[in-house]
C-alpha cells in the first residue's frame, strides 16, 4: 500500500525537484538521493542513504509515521520486514553487525528470545510492539551501545545487567577468567579478590565456577558496587561474596589465594581516539591508566606482597603493547613467575604472577 508524502533534499532542506506529494510504490527507485522524511513525530525525522522507494516505503511503514500529507500507511509489518528495514538503516550508520543487532533489539522489545523471531517470521507487530522497537532503535542508531540500550549483556555463560555507570564487560574479559579458572584449585577453600570489579562480571564467575571460593569484590564507585550485588543476587551467589567499596587495596583486610583485575590501562593521550561509542558512553575512570597507561597497574602492584598468600598469584587484564612494562612492574615488587599470556588474538593481554614463599 502506498501513501502520499513530501520528500526534501537533507542537504540543502529543499524539496526534491519533483511533484510536492508523491507515492511510494513498493518497488521503484529514487536518483541517488538522500533522503530525510518529514514526519509528525519530528523527534525520529530518520536519514536513509538509499536509492530504493521501498526501503522509504518500509521506513514509513515501520515505524507508523505520517507524511506531510496528513495520511498514516497502516499495512501490517511483520517480523521478517521489520528485520530486513533495519538492516540496512544500520547499515547506513555503520553498524558493524547490523542484522545480528536488529534482532537483538527486536527480541528485547517483544520480550521473546531470538529463536522466536525465525519461528515466527511473519507475525505481524502491534502499534506499542513497534513504538518499544522504534525507541530501541533510535538509541542505537545515535550510538548508544547495544549493551546500555537493552541494560544487560551476556558473559562467561551467565546474564549480567549493565548501564552507563560500569565498563560493558568484553570477550577479553572472559578469557582473563579463563585464566583463573584453569589456574585455581578445586578441592580446598580458596580466597579470591576482584579489584575494580563494575558490574561484578570477576566477582560472580568466580563464585559461581570455583565452588570453594570465598570471593571479595572490591570498587570505588557506590553505583558499581550496587549494580554488582544486583547481578550478584541475579545469579544466586551473593551470599558467596563480600562487596567493599575501597579505592584500590585501601579497605582491603586479610590476604588472597587469587587477586584478579581488569584495571584502567588506556593511554590518557588515546581517549579521545577511542571509537565514539565507548569515548561518549563509557565511564572514563574505567578507562584512563594515565599518561602511559600504567598508573593504576603500579598502584596495585605496590600493595600485592601484602595481600597476596605465599604462593598466591596475580592476574590482571593489560593493554596488547604492556606486556614488556607490566613484567618489570611485577618484578620490581618481588613477584616471581612472571609470565605474559596473549588472548585470542594472539595480543598480549594478560599479565600473571606468582607471590614467593
Amino acid at each position: 500500500m502506498a501513501a502520499p508524502v513530501r520528500i526534501r533534499d537533507d542537504n540543502n532542506n529543499r524539496k526534491v525537484n519533483m511533484s510536492d506529494t508523491v507515492l511510494l510504490p513498493q518497488e521503484g527507485f529514487l536518483p541517488g538521493i538522500p533522503c530525510l522524511f518529514s514526519c509528525d513525530d519530528p523527534v525520529y525525522e530518520a536519514l536513509v542513504f538509499t536509492t530504493r522507494f521501498r526501503y522509504c516505503n518500509l521506513h514509513m511503514r515501520a515505524l507508523g509515521l505520517r507524511g506531510w500529507g496528513g495520511s498514516t500507511l497502516t499495512t501490517e509489518w511483520t517480523i521478517r520486514e521489520v528485520l530486513n528495514w533495519t538492516r540496512g538503516y544500520f547499515e547506513d550508520a555503520g553498524i558493524v553487525q547490523p542484522r545480528l543487532e536488529a534482532e537483538i533489539l527486536l527480541a528485547h522489545a517483544l520480550d521473546v528470545d531470538r529463536l522466536h523471531l525465525y519461528l515466527a517470521p511473519d507475525k505481524p507487530l502491534t502499534h506499542d510492539e513497534r513504538t518499544r522497537y522504534r525507541g530501541v532503535v533510535k538509541q542505537r542508531h545515535s550510538g548508544t551501545p547495544l549493551q546500555y540500550v537493552i541494560g544487560e549483556v551476556s558473559f562467561y555463560g551467565l546474564r549480567f545487567r549493565v548501564d552507563r555507570k560500569t565498563l560493558i564487560p568484553r570477550a577479553e574479559t572472559e578469557e582473563l577468567l579463563d585464566q583463573v579458572i584453569k589456574r585455581a584449585p578445586r578441592d580446598r577453600d580458596i580466597r579470591c579478590l576482584d579489584l575494580g570489579t563494575g558490574t561484578g562480571v570477576i566477582a560472580v564467575c568466580m563464585a559461581r565456577y570455583l565452588p570453594k571460593a570465598h570471593v571479595t569484590a572490591v570498587d570505588i564507585s557506590p553505583a558499581a558496587i550496587e549494580m554488582a550485588q544486583g547481578n550478584a543476587a541475579l545469579n544466586g551467589v551473593e551470599d558467596r561474596i563480600e562487596f567493599v567499596e575501597s579505592d584500590w587495596f585501601s579497605r582491603v583486610e586479610g590476604d588472597f589465594d587469587f587477586i584478579a583485575s581488569n584495571p584502567p590501562y588506556i593511554r590518557t593521550s588515546e581517549l579521545p581516539g577511542l571509537p565514539k561509542e565507548v569515548r561518549d558512553h563509557e565511564p572514563v575512570i574505567a578507562l584512563d591508566g594515565g599518561a602511559d597507561g600504567l598508573a593504576k597497574i603500579r598502584m596495585i602492584a605496590s600493595q600485592l606482597r601484602s595481600h597476596l598468600r605465599a604462593d598466591g598469584k596475580i592476574l590482571m587484564e593489560i593493554g596488547h603493547d604492556q606486556g614488556e612494562g607490566v613484567r618489570e612492574i611485577l618484578m620490581s615488587v618481588g613477584l616471581a613467575d612472571i609470565c605474559i599470556e596473549q588472548d585470542m588474538a594472539g595480543k598480549d593481554r594478560f599479565a600473571v604472577g606468582r607471590c614467593p614463599s
